[in-house]
């Protein structure tokens, strides 16, 4: 079956946030990016400011409104800073729009080209769940650094470095995973394959991920190259709240809960990241306690993975590693994990009830059990 959707990767990820700027300082301090493009006021653009922050692969754009009648500043209002965008590299985005709104998705904007001296820059978007948009970008004719409007604006590489931005070591999104409403996962399932020709990976249910107190539900969707995967989570019934319907709560809808960053080097990265300030869940020590038995041979020193609090699990074809920060606004919403693969393709199963429990330590300590 020919590919109607072909997809070169993640583009970008697009923050709707109060204050751009700040939000520009703490990704470069705490998270090790690089700011490399600037558009507002002093570029001629008169209604928001957007800081582009690079690292290895990975692109955020930082987004504020300049005043408080903006689409964005209505997006804060309502769920607080969290992810607005999603955008995906496309050969050609009015093809990728035609393709998707014929098959259901819901068009949000029509296929449009801007210009500067570094060529032109197409895109498209359409509607994903909640208030998120899914966007095309083709850059096949365009070579400045981000987009029309944007200027180059490069700071100080935390790590040092020159020329690529290596950051904390960060190097790609594994994957991007979006929280719905009970009873919504499977439609968003079928949004993704009817529209978009995904399939599904892996499904979690409840007897999965779940623990005394709370459970969820979750199905894995990936493009036809494995490189863009999103997980779509529900909660499910249990004796108190489970971390989704917090998330729900508190965001007040669906949308993106947690991005995956992937590194070749998680111990050397979270090392730098807690040096920095970022907080991240812990586990009981007695985690680590044979850790060797149940997950075989590794090449990380355990005694190092448990000083810095990093799970570990293992499938069919390999092992991995992970760890989750804690959520990285006052809001109970969006936080970040950091993976290293050695072979898996999986998510962590294995990790799944210490991990929950953990989540719901925190959950308690916010009076949100």
């Amino acid at each position: 079956m020919d590919d109607f959707l072909p997809i070169k990767g993640i583009d970008h990820v697009e923050f709707y946030v109060g204050n751009a700027k700040q939000a520009a300082h703490y990704y470069q301090t705490a998270f090790g990016f690089t700011q490399v493009a600037y558009r507002g006021l002093e570029t001629g653009v008169r209604d928001r400011a957007s800081y582009v922050m690079d690292q290895g692969n990975i692109r955020l754009v930082l987004s504020s409104a300049l005043g408080p009648d903006h689409p964005i500043s209505r997006h804060v209002y309502l769920h607080g800073d969290g992810v607005a965008i999603i955008a995906l590299e496309v050969p050609d985005a009015a093809s990728a729009y035609k393709e998707t709104t014929r098959r259901g998705a819901t068009g949000a904007v029509q296929p449009t080209q801007e210009e500067d001296e570094y060529g032109v820059w197409r895109y498209s978007a359409i509607r994903a769940y909640g208030d998120t948009i899914i966007k095309f970008v083709d850059r096949s004719d365009y070579k400045g650094t981000f987009a029309p409007g944007f200027k180059t604006r490069i700071t100080q590489d935390p790590s040092g470095s020159i020329g690529r931005h290596t950051g904390y070591g960060l190097a790609q999104i594994d994957h991007m995973v979006g929280n719905v409403e009970l009873g919504a996962m499977n439609r968003w399932v079928d949004f993704f394959a009817s529209t978009m020709g995904f399939s599904q990976l892996i499904h979690f249910d409840d007897q999965d991920i779940s623990t005394e107190y709370s459970a969820l539900m979750s199905k894995v969707m990936q493009d036809g190259t494995g490189k863009v995967k999103f997980p779509i989570n529900e909660p499910a019934e249990g004796k108190k709240k489970s971390q989704i319907q917090e998330y729900l709560d508190y965001y007040y809808g669906p949308g993106v809960q947690h991005l995956a960053l992937s590194t070749g080097n998680i111990i050397q990265t979270i090392t730098r990241l807690k040096e920095s300030g970022v907080e991240f869940l812990r586990v009981p020590t007695t985690y680590y306690q044979e850790l060797e038995d149940r997950v075989g041979k590794i090449d990380e020193p355990v005694e190092k993975l448990a000083e810095l609090g990093i799970l570990v699990d293992r499938d069919e074809e390999g092992y991995l590693l992970q760890i989750f920060t804690k959520p990285v606004e006052d809001r109970p919403t969006l936080f970040y994990e950091i993976i290293e693969r050695h072979g898996s393709l999986g998510f962590g199963k294995g990790n799944f009830k210490a991990l929950f429990e953990s989540i719901e330590r925190e959950q308690a300590l916010r009076g949100n059990l």
